[in-house]
């Protein structure tokens, strides 16, 4: 995707990611072309190249985009990690239902894996709950472990129809964690 701040683009860049996610509701991602993008849209083809390269890059996009939303979060605040992953996927369900009914699911965890490490290196804050943790240790070990035990869990919740109480969810990797540390 084309980084830009122009209101112009940002609205292109929504009005795609929406009709894309509108005709993913009714059509298997498989079948869906750049060309029933733009109609559904109603942009010209440049707009779309513009913007974007591909029907992935859209997606893409979308995932990277939430990913920093959460960084943020998270890096900002001291709130409770878990929840704000919870608070996250809830936010973004009819995506992630999206995806899991796509079989492309998978993809939020290559974009886990590339995007958060570089968010990371490049804006991470003394107040990021994690920073003590990585003190003395291979933060590239730490991120993946971390990355692929949440995906997991919001992975398997979102199979689920993300029909569990993530209250609950959360709950009970917190009790996991805490009989980890010997707690």
């Amino acid at each position: 995707m084309t980084e830009s701040n122009n209101p112009s683009a940002l609205r292109s860049q929504r009005e795609i990611t929406e009709a894309l996610l509108s005709l993913m509701e009714k059509h298997p991602y498989s079948e869906i072309t750049v060309k029933q993008i733009i109609l559904e849209a109603r942009l010209a083809r440049k707009t779309f190249y513009r913007n974007f390269t591909s029907k992935d890059d859209v997606l893409l996009s979308l995932m990277r985009s939430i990913l920093r939303k959460y960084f943020e979060i998270v890096d900002s605040t001291r709130s409770d990690v878990l929840s704000a992953v919870f608070e996250t996927a809830e936010e973004n369900r009819q995506f992630l239902l999206l995806l899991d009914k796509n079989d492309m699911l998978h993809l939020t965890l290559k974009c886990m894996n590339e995007y958060l490490p570089l968010l990371r290196r490049e804006k991470l804050t003394a107040l990021n709950p994690f920073t003590k943790y990585f003190e003395g240790a291979d933060p590239e070990y730490l991120m993946a472990l971390n990355i692929g035990a949440v995906w997991n869990v919001i992975s398997l919740w979102i199979h689920r129809g993300m029909e569990d109480d993530p209250e609950k969810v959360r709950e009970t990797v917190e009790r996991y964690l805490y009989r980890l540390a010997g707690k």
